[in-house]
């Protein structure tokens, strides 16, 4: 038996007969091998968001995957930004292209919240959690593209400085996102 789920495909290896049959739809380039055990439907990795619960179980959008989500930044992610335990051994896809990011089992939990995309459910972590992210990585990711997140988050309506200032104090990012909310508001 074949399961498909949302145009990923898990064949039934022991059936063989219908495993012998997604094997030869890979080789026809009519599906798309992802890892051991999972196909895609090449349709479903042209759209914008792919089940990523399906390539990296427990995985969870993070960094410029949900600064673009949540319209933070103008910038296009190059791959989808995904956090997952430190201790973690990834074989990932070549394509999508999925960028792991290493964090501890503890801050995993931080800001991590559920979002349904085009009928999709994803992990992802939450508006304060992004910009928090955004401040913790300032470094590497420019002080530009950080500023231009923390000011979209400012004119946002929903946003709830209390809970990012928790998260800041628990990132250990404390100090260095209230002098730049000093200075913005």
């Amino acid at each position: 038996m074949i399961k498909n789920q949302n145009g990923f495909i898990l064949p039934d290896r022991s059936n063989i007969s219908s495993y012998r049959k997604v094997l030869s739809a890979a080789k026809e380039g009519e599906i798309i091998r992802l890892r051991n055990g999972l196909y895609a439907n090449p349709d479903v990795l042209k759209k914008d968001v792919v089940d990523i619960e399906a390539i990296v179980p427990g995985g969870i959008l993070c960094l410029y995957s949900a600064w673009y989500h949540y319209n933070l930044t103008t910038q296009i992610p190059d791959a989808f930004y995904v956090a997952v335990s430190r201790n973690r051994k990834l074989r990932l896809p070549g394509f999508p292209h999925i960028k792991p990011i290493y964090q501890s089992p503890e801050l995993l939990e931080i800001g991590k919240t559920e979002i349904t995309v085009h009928d999709i459910k994803l992990m992802i972590t939450d508006l304060e959690r992004t910009v928090c992210d955004a401040v913790k990585y300032r470094n590497k990711i420019g002080i530009d593209v950080m500023n231009e997140i923390i000011n979209n988050y400012l004119h946002d309506s929903t946003r709830d400085i209390s809970k990012l200032t928790d998260y800041a104090k628990r990132l250990r990012i404390y100090a260095t996102l209230h002098q730049i909310l000093q200075i913005k508001l």
